[in-house]
């Protein structure tokens, strides 16, 4: 069975994800909303994303793709190219009964999960920080909305953020 992917991100106004390995606001909200879309779920991400999490997430089994051939993690599946991480996620949802694979990123995995992605899950950030990653340009147009809530800055969030969801068309 092949599984809906669903990509997870929170994008600034212009376009970045992260900078230094890590990301640029503090958004209790969205982390919560995180932990809540990816909780029963195998979570793909790259060895970067990894590095600035530091662990695995409780509840979810961590698919780790990198080409470094010397990384190696306790607690979490190592794949070197997206076929195998792929695989390794459709076996990680059959052992969970999940309903689909989540994309956690760092840019370069949502680029390459971008065209095969079902979902999306965005929070857009209302911010423009300088930073070195940035999400992959998409075309809007190969999805539909589907909801968008939006949240004021407040003790636990920095900034004003939307949630928008996006179903792929078709």
């Amino acid at each position: 069975m092949t599984r809906p992917i669903a990509l997870v991100v929170a994008v600034a106004d212009n376009g970045v994800i992260g900078g230094d390995n890590r990301l640029l606001w503090h958004l209790r909200t969205d982390l919560k909303r995180f932990r809540s879309l990816t909780l029963g779920r195998p979570v793909l991400m790259g060895r970067k994303t990894y590095d600035s999490i530091g662990r695995p997430l409780p509840g979810r089994e961590i698919i780790v793709l990198t080409r470094d051939a010397g990384f190696a993690a306790p607690g979490v599946t190592v794949a070197r190219d997206l076929p195998e991480a792929l695989e390794s996620a459709e076996s990680a949802a059959d052992r969970l009964g999940a309903d689909s694979i989540m994309v956690a990123g760092g840019s370069d995995i949502f680029a390459l999960t971008l065209p095969l992605a079902t979902r999306i899950h965005l929070t857009r950030v209302e911010a423009t920080p300088a930073g070195d990653r940035f999400f992959a340009p998409v075309d809007l147009q190969l999805f539909r909305e589907t909801s968008r809530e939006a949240h004021p800055a407040g003790p636990a969030d920095d900034h004003p953020f939307v949630f928008i969801d996006y179903e792929r068309r078709g």
